[in-house]
């Protein structure tokens, strides 16, 4: 374990953790002690005792990110003066130097990151990793927290620190799948899910990657609806996909993640209309819920899928079934409202040395009114 003080920002050359200790400035609760990389046995008992932690705060899920990408485990367990310890999942690119770096927890793409904690996570203890953070020497540290707890993040950060607005739905899952059913899923969720059974729409969920290629087929159908709607040229929008979200990477979280990854496809007539990926611990992660519109039209299939994967979560003593990202979509927060799903409004901010923010956001806005992009 190599040990640094506060005012040496680059990371160590191997990968032994390093130790940084200093308390924060202007903060009620000292920060004593810093430890990077997190040690795997600490962070995995404190996502398990965290009853909010969500699947992608997880050791496994990093390691799917490493495996996928040229990236590093940088996580950071803190130690606060209250005695309390926290853990920041962060990942770092494997081969650019810090102060170079577009660093994040987690980067775009790759879900949400934050604090994970046995105890409450105060505003205070914000304050202190935030100070922390913005001493790194990182050239931008992006942190996408819990949207549960977007007030408590909203409250600490400073109003100078770059942000956007986010919003995303999350369904309580406490009384368990009958109450869910019966006061959460709206009326129309119910219609549609009986509509769907009563047609023989079919319902498959797989935990080794057998569903990849159905999964994979509907997400090339989506791209080129999003790529229609968007005014995106088509080369591009499959090239986008294909950077961001190649097949490889939906392997490589099957295998990190092992039974905590489900696939949930829906077929009409043996061919594939819907697919969810579906993160599951205590608590859950549905991402890219992707369709064929025109395949499966008013069949509910959807509806269907996502009562299955909602209902399991329920039977394992999950929590809480986070939905996702719903930006200003009113179709999708309509979506996930008739399942239940409450909105959460939160913020991603943007620590950084250089204005990369603006800048990366002007040069997207160039782009886009160039090909005329919608949003």
């Amino acid at each position: 374990m190599v040990e640094r003080g506060f005012g040496l920002s680059e990371p160590s050359v191997d990968r032994e953790p390093s130790v940084r200790e200093e308390p924060a400035i202007g903060t009620a609760i000292s920060l004593c002690n810093v430890v990077s990389p997190a040690p795997r046995d600490r962070w995995e008992s404190l996502f398990r005792e965290d009853p909010e932690a969500v699947p992608y705060q997880s050791p496994a899920w990093v390691d799917a990110m490493c495996r996928v990408g040229n990236h590093k485990d940088s996580s950071r367990l803190y130690s606060f003066g209250d005695g309390t310890e926290m853990l920041l999942p962060v990942v770092e690119h494997k081969w650019v130097p810090r102060s170079l770096s577009l660093s994040g927890s987690m980067p775009w793409g790759w879900g949400m990151g934050g604090l994970v904690s046995a105890q409450p996570v105060g505003a205070d203890h914000v304050r202190a990793v935030v100070h922390e953070l913005t001493g790194c020497g990182y050239l931008r540290m992006s942190v996408r927290p819990n949207p549960r707890s977007g007030a408590v993040w909203r409250q600490a950060v400073p109003d100078v620190v770059p942000r956007v607005a986010r919003r995303a739905h999350v369904i309580d899952l406490s009384g368990g799948f009958d109450e869910v059913w019966r006061r959460r899923f709206s009326a129309s969720t119910r219609k549609y899910v009986k509509k769907a059974q009563a047609a023989g729409v079919v319902v498959e969920c797989d935990h080794g990657g057998r569903l990849i290629p159905a999964y994979y087929e509907l997400f090339h159908r989506a791209t080129e609806r999003w790529a229609r709607q968007q005014h995106e040229p088509l080369p591009l929008a499959r090239l986008r996909g294909h950077h961001r979200d190649p097949e490889r990477k939906f392997r490589m979280i099957a295998q990190a993640m092992g039974d905590a990854c489900r696939y949930y496809v829906a077929f009409i007539d043996g061919l594939p209309v819907a697919a969810c990926l579906v993160l599951q611990y205590q608590n859950v992660n549905a991402a890219r819920v992707v369709l064929d519109r025109e395949r499966i039209g008013r069949t509910g299939a959807a509806d269907l899928m996502m009562k299955c994967a909602i209902e399991a979560a329920c039977q394992a003593g999950c929590r809480y079934f986070h939905q996702g990202e719903s930006g200003t979509s009113t179709g999708i927060s309509d979506f996930k409202r008739r399942l239940g799903g409450e909105a959460f409004s939160y913020e991603e901010y943007y620590l950084e040395r250089l204005p990369v923010t603006a800048a990366d956001h002007a040069i997207r806005a160039g782009v886009k009114r160039l090909i005329r992009f919608r949003d």
